[in-house]
């Protein structure tokens, strides 16, 4: 199996974010790159479809059944 071609690039990132990256990382056993290449093809994957991730509106729905007479209140 071949090993798909890499690019390097540079940027910068809040510390915070990149040390919670990190963190995550080594408590999943994997490496930095393979969590940067998840999250930057779940952020292209999102763009495409510009509609909420299934299970967002599966939390919206459920809430607006329970809720829904306390969101009409609010709204007045």
């Amino acid at each position: 199996m071949a090993t798909p071609q890499r690019e390097k690039f540079a940027t910068q990132v809040d510390p915070q974010i990149l040390q919670a990256v990190r963190d995550l990382a080594r408590s999943e056993g994997r490496q930095l790159q393979a969590l940067v290449d998840e999250a930057l093809a779940d952020l292209v994957e999102k763009r495409k479809q510009q509609r909420p991730r299934a299970h967002v509106m599966a939390a919206y729905q459920t809430s607006h059944e329970e809720f829904a007479p306390l969101y009409r209140k609010l709204a007045e």
